[in-house]
């Protein structure tokens, strides 16, 4: 099963709360999450994070398969980059992506695609006389969110074919498949679109 960017129904406050406004809200915390350097508030960001799953009221095996998946995720990122600069940025960096990851998780689990899309149309239909194509944006922005679903999705394949081989272990059994299938997803997105005639502008 996919554990990340599936909707997850639901009745609460969370799910009825309208979806340009869970956008809004999503966009300004990632702003307040990378303004900060202190691992202090940016633990409190990530507590906020995990603690709208009980808000929406996520089902524990949801929350368990998010986690596991985010988990050894940041973890990587945290040793390369205390690798790679020291320990006080490897904390940062990897505390903002914890939260930001866990807050767009829960924003995909709360709120259904159809409704982000028009949400998004909505809101930019007054700018059409500018030029601006709401009907365009509102494709991207579900693309977007959809991606997130597709992507963890082939991570998922790649992790349970690398350990069926053995290679648990090792980065490159997992990165080079699973760039050469996100690769693949995109031309196939890319040729549906151009098939509906999208994209050609």
């Amino acid at each position: 099963m996919n554990p990340l960017g599936l909707y997850e129904p639901g009745t609460s406050p969370l799910h009825r709360f309208g979806a340009g406004w869970k956008l809004l809200a999503l966009l300004v915390f990632a702003i307040v999450t990378f303004a900060l350097s202190a691992p202090s508030p940016l633990v409190v960001c990530v507590l906020a994070a995990v603690g709208g799953y009980a808000v929406g009221r996520i089902p524990l095996r949801r929350a368990w398969q998010i986690g596991r998946f985010l988990v050894p995720l940041v973890a990587i990122v945290f040793a390369l980059q205390w690798w790679m600069l020291d320990l006080a940025r490897a904390e940062t960096i990897s505390l903002r992506l914890l939260a930001t990851l866990a807050a767009a998780n829960l924003f995909t689990l709360v709120t259904r695609v159809d409704d982000l899309v028009t949400s998004v149309e909505r809101a930019l239909t007054p700018f059409s006389r500018f030029g601006v194509r709401p009907e365009r944006v509102g494709l991207l922005v579900g693309l977007t969110v959809q991606a997130i679903a597709a992507l963890s999705t082939i991570a998922t394949q790649v992790r349970e074919a690398q350990r069926a081989r053995g290679a648990d272990r090792s980065l490159p059994a997992f990165a080079i498949p699973f760039l050469v299938r996100t690769l693949r997803h995109a031309d196939d997105l890319g040729e549906a679109l151009a098939a509906r005639g999208l994209g050609a502008d």
